[in-house]
């Protein structure tokens, strides 16, 4: 297992680059809102409780359910403060990069903002297109994000990762320094922490 994380983690690190790059060609289209305060809510879920189930819509037109998954797939939500801004703007084509690391964990990512749903539409087809579903917390405002205890004082959630096995239980909660990406290496380990 050692050997296969030595193999897979520099990969995935090449596809991250790669990801960088391709969201850099739409740099000018970018609003770069400067260095946020680096945590600013109070969780209110932890990892061995169920996680909370919610219904949201999709920018395909459908109406996502965390408990659709439940028995069927691993799931990681990755909360991200506001599209149009460089650091979210190269971590989701990050991990369309990574699909495969996803694959082999029996795991999707269901992404999620507090932006509206034409907002999120217009800034994923601008990226490239994303394997994975993209969810709009807009309204209620911020109530899916409040729920896990990740809406910020401004309206944005933070930069979190939520990792939910199988049987709906969380098994990790990483709120991440907003003006950072996420390191893919804790992905790759709480993945595999999951199993298939």
């Amino acid at each position: 297992m050692k050997r296969l994380s030595l193999f897979i983690v520099p990969l995935l690190m090449f596809f991250w680059g790669a990801a960088l790059a391709q969201s850099t060609a739409y740099k000018d289209k970018i609003f770069d809102p400067g260095p946020l305060k680096t945590i600013d809510s109070r969780l209110k879920v932890k990892a061995g409780q169920m996680a909370p189930d919610f219904a949201l819509p999709a920018i395909d037109g459908r109406t996502i359910r965390l408990s659709d998954y439940r028995g069927k797939k691993n799931v990681m939500l990755s909360f991200v403060p506001a599209a149009w801004t460089p650091v979210c703007s190269d971590q989701w084509p990050g991990y369309h990069l990574a699909r495969g690391l996803f694959d082999d964990h029996d795991a999707v990512v269901l992404g999620i903002s507090t932006d509206n749903t034409p907002s999120q539409f217009a800034w994923v087809r601008q990226m490239g297109d994303l394997w994975f579903p993209v969810l709009s917390d807009f309204w209620p405002h911020g109530a899916v994000a409040d729920q896990y205890g990740l809406l910020r004082g401004d309206g944005m959630t933070e930069r979190a990762l939520v990792f939910i096995d199988k049987k709906g239980i969380i098994t990790y909660v990483h709120v991440n320094d907003i003006n950072t990406r996420p390191k893919l290496d804790l992905i790759a380990a709480q993945l595999a922490a999951l199993g298939k």
